[in-house]
């Protein structure tokens, strides 16, 4: 599993939209702006005008949670494209599986390229734990949901995206609120 900030925008703009609501200048929004992250209502809705792009690696399992944001878009590496242009080894999955199971996903990679079998069939074959990666863009309000929806989450991967996203990100105090 791999989590890649590739750019980071709109944290200017976001200043200047709140020194408008305060009748302020953006110096000032700065140090408004961590006090009204943690409050909903309205009073941190500039958190939607930073905007982050993360190449994502995921196993499938864990992209089907993803898909719960909405608020959020994703370009995918495609599986219908790619699944059958090389064979698949333990690197291809999140965690190891036994080698039987990859060596009949390859006698079926071997079989769609034989036109024996359908995409459909090859895809259907394949364990939750395969990796795929993706482009996904979101703004910090939208990151912010995700750290307090998955922060406690049953499934590992969760909490090593979340650390991973906040390691990386101009602004975590937006995001996660540091006790005092």
């Amino acid at each position: 599993m791999e989590v890649k900030i590739l750019k980071e925008s709109g944290y200017e703009e976001a200043m200047l939209g709140i020194s408008l609501s305060w009748a302020s200048n953006p110096e000032r929004a700065k140090q408004i702006a961590p006090n009204l992250a943690h409050k909903q209502g309205g009073h941190n809705k500039f958190l939607e005008s930073i905007i982050i792009w993360l190449d994502v690696t995921f196993p499938r399992d864990i992209w089907s949670e993803a898909d719960t944001y909405r608020l959020s878009t994703k370009q995918s590496e495609s599986t219908m494209h790619t699944l059958n242009k090389q064979y698949l080894t333990q690197e291809n999955f999140d965690k190891p599986i036994p080698q039987e199971i990859i060596d009949v996903l390859n006698k079926q990679i071997d079989r769609y390229n034989k036109k024996e079998i359908g995409i459909d069939d090859l895809k259907h074959c394949l364990p939750e734990g395969f990796l795929q990666r993706r482009i996904w863009c979101m703004s910090y309000k939208e990151l912010q949901n995700i750290c307090f929806q998955r922060g406690r989450h049953k499934m590992p991967q969760w909490k090593v995206f979340i650390d991973s996203v906040l390691e990386q990100i101009e602004h975590p105090e937006f995001i996660i609120k540091k006790e005092a």
